[in-house]
């Protein structure tokens, strides 16, 4: 779709592709390349499940930091709206989304894969938020979705010492969901992103935007969101179709509306 970010599309399954030499640093161009293939993804009625992906040696090694070097307090003011955007549009595809982490996923990088559902890395990935190393903080949603993830202890130890951590401690803190050999890492998405494509495509929207939407609110409104999403899913035909298959001890063949 654009020049350094573009989507697949096989078997209901959506890849977004990251592809800037050397290290995917994800400048302004980058940017809002992957804002386009979001919204893309998300309204395409063929797409079912999506992987983020950065190719077989890096997954993001983090922002561009050249581009911003120069940068005025003015200039990131206006910047960092699109920066924020472009993450959001991601968090906000209404389908299960999956990051596979190869190598680097720092800084940004690591704050776009916060933005999928799920994340597996490779065995060799390294994946942390750096920023206060350059005199910064992360500002792509890291110390928001974070320590929504892990918690706010961990998310400030990382956040705050600027450590990479491997996989493993990825693993155990719950910073990632699955660790692979590094060569099964896309390949492990894919099959994972399989498992959603026959679901309820309708009903798998509401799940997502009930559980994101009910994290920022408090119980009580959580609990309202989440009734208004039940309910209105008695208006679509895979309802229908799911629960008569469930009577006649069928499998049912959802149909996305």
């Amino acid at each position: 779709m654009g020049e350094f970010v573009h989507v697949e599309v096989a078997d209901r399954i959506a890849t977004i592709e990251l592809n800037r030499p050397k290290l995917n640093a994800l400048n302004a161009q980058v940017q809002r390349e992957i804002r386009e293939c979001a919204l893309a993804v998300d309204t395409d009625p063929d797409v079912h499940a999506v992987v983020i992906y950065g190719g077989v040696h890096v997954f993001a090694a983090g922002a561009d930091i050249k581009e911003m070097a120069d940068m005025s307090y003015a200039d990131m003011y206006a910047h960092s709206r699109t920066l924020q955007d472009c993450f959001t549009a991601v968090a906000r595809i209404g389908k299960p989304v999956i990051a596979a982490i190869t190598g680097y996923a720092l800084g940004g990088g690591c704050e776009l894969a916060l933005c999928a559902d799920f994340r597996i890395a490779g065995e060799s990935a390294k994946i942390g938020q750096p920023e206060i190393s350059l005199g910064i903080i992360p500002g792509a949603g890291g110390t928001q979705r974070l320590p929504r993830l892990i918690g706010p202890a961990k998310a400030k130890d990382l956040i705050f010492s600027g450590r990479h951590v491997g996989a493993s401690e990825a693993l155990e803190i719950g910073l990632v969901d699955r660790v692979v050999p590094d060569a099964d890492v896309y390949t492990s998405a894919l099959e994972w992103a399989a498992t959603f494509v026959d679901g309820p495509t309708v009903a798998l929207r509401a799940a997502k935007q009930a559980i994101d939407q009910g994290l920022e609110v408090d119980l009580d409104t959580g609990l309202e969101i989440e009734r208004l999403q039940f309910s209105g899913l008695f208006a679509t035909e895979d309802a229908k179709i799911g629960m008569r298959a469930f009577a006649e001890k069928s499998k049912p063949k959802f149909l996305g509306r």
